[in-house]
């Protein structure tokens, strides 16, 4: 639910028609188009490992978005998903571009250290989590300078975060820019479901991104309208309110301790592991961890997964915050065994 002054974003490269843009995702079940690398961009809300959907809140346009990509990197079972909630007048142009291009810009990224380090594939199955947290590094870097060439001189307000998740053989690799949120379902050993935060939410009242902030020439304090919640502002304004620490774009603040350099994570998976979920700041709001699992893991189908946590959502928003905004919400749950 971050905020940010009004301005005007133009960017270039693909064109997005506000008005073609669907509040909801309705494509057919295992529909794919091509990717970078050999990889398969998921188009359907369900395959057999994932549920995707995406669902507007009550702003006049959905800024929330979302991606899978299957046999990642062009390596089969290899699986990227992405969740970019977009913030600003323009925040969905911020997450669509984002959408279209990070993970392009991710695969090639860690080809390239995979090339440099050893072309074995038994290298490539174990590659070390250090090049795997360069790739992230450089490829958001990069995401975030090509935004920065693509926005005109007002248009400095306003981009998106990103949680993004790799799983890759037994190994899953997180890359998180920002409040939306990755979480893990495992087993214990009584069988009840617990769930694992895989992502620390990157909001300005962490003490070390405040740090980072003020040392930076930030500041960071509640507005009198909103006094629960930490938002950085210029040095010398009262803008923009950003209400995350990290994020792309945002570049009036990027001089004042907001940065686009992720957070990157590795797991081990176990047999114990069920499922992961993605998803936006519009579902983290009203939900806690432990409700989240709970509604996927009763789900009747796993294509259903995703769809009927967002209406948990948003039955929980309506119930909450009933003078609120429902904000947008987006959910991947990939499913990690048969």
């Amino acid at each position: 639910m971050g905020g940010c002054c009004s301005c005007h974003v133009t960017l270039g490269g693909r064109v997005y028609d506000m008005e073609s843009e669907s509040d909801d995702h309705h494509n057919k079940y295992n529909a794919y188009e091509n990717g970078y690398g050999g990889a398969r961009i998921m188009l359907g809300e369900s395959s057999k490992f994932v549920s995707m959907y995406c669902k507007k809140g009550g702003k006049r346009i959905n800024q929330d978005a979302l991606t899978v990509w299957e046999d990642f990197m062009g390596e089969k079972g290899t699986i990227f998903c992405g969740v970019f909630d977009g913030h600003g007048p323009l925040g969905h142009k911020f997450s669509q571009c984002i959408r279209d291009n990070l993970p392009s810009k991710l695969s090639e990224a860690i080809k390239m250290s995979q090339q440099n380090s050893s072309s074995s594939s038994q290298h490539k199955q174990n590659m070390s989590f250090v090049s795997w947290n360069e790739s992230f590094l450089k490829s958001f870097i990069e995401m975030d300078e090509e935004l920065a060439m693509k926005v005109d001189t007002d248009g400095f307000c306003g981009g998106s975060t990103a949680v993004t998740v790799i799983k890759h053989g037994d190994q899953l690799i997180i890359g998180n820019l920002g409040d939306s949120r990755a979480i893990l379902c495992t087993r214990a050993d009584d069988n009840h479901c617990v769930p694992i935060p895989l992502t620390v939410d990157l909001k300005p009242d962490v003490p070390s991104e405040a740090s980072r902030i003020a040392n930076c020439g930030g500041r960071v304090f509640s507005a009198k309208e909103d006094p629960g919640v930490k938002r950085i502002w210029m040095p010398e304004e009262d803008c923009p309110g950003l209400a995350m620490s990290r994020a792309f774009g945002d570049f009036c603040l990027k001089n004042c301790g907001l940065t686009s350099v992720p957070d990157v994570f590795s797991r081990k998976l176990s047999k114990q592991d069920q499922f992961v979920v993605l998803a936006s700041d519009g579902v983290w709001d009203v939900l806690t961890n432990n409700e989240v699992i709970s509604i996927v893991a009763s789900a009747p189908k796993r294509s259903m997964a995703a769809k009927i946590l967002v209406k948990h959502a948003v039955h929980a928003w309506r119930h909450k915050y009933p003078t609120s905004e429902i904000d947008d919400c987006a959910v991947i749950c990939l499913f990690l065994n048969e």
